[in-house]
C-alpha cells in the first residue's frame, strides 16, 4: 500500500485517511469535515486547472483546495 499526498491522487482512485499533517486551524477545520484517519474516500473529480479536487466521503461530495488537499496523507488502495 503506497502513502501520497491527497492532491497526488487520481480521479477514480481511492484510499483511507492515514494522517493529518496540518495542525491549528485549519487541522481543526480539515477534521470537522470528516477527513479523520481511517477514512475512506475516492476521488471523482478536478477543476480544469487541478485546483480544487473533487472527493466522495461519507454519502457525500467536498472540494479541498490543493493547499489543503497536501496537509493530508492518504494510503492509497490498489485496483
Amino acid at each position: 500500500m503506497e502513502r501520497i499526498q491527497l492532491r497526488k491522487m487520481h480521479i477514480n482512485q481511492s484510499g483511507t485517511v492515514s494522517a493529518i499533517k496540518a495542525s491549528g486551524e485549519l487541522g481543526r477545520r480539515i477534521r470537522d469535515m470528516g477527513l479523520v484517519p481511517g477514512t475512506e474516500l475516492t476521488i471523482v473529480g478536478r477543476a480544469p486547472l487541478q485546483d480544487p479536487v473533487a472527493l466522495r466521503l461519507r454519502d457525500f461530495t467536498m472540494t479541498l483546495r490543493n493547499g489543503e488537499a497536501d496537509q493530508i496523507m492518504v494510503d492509497v488502495h490498489e485496483a
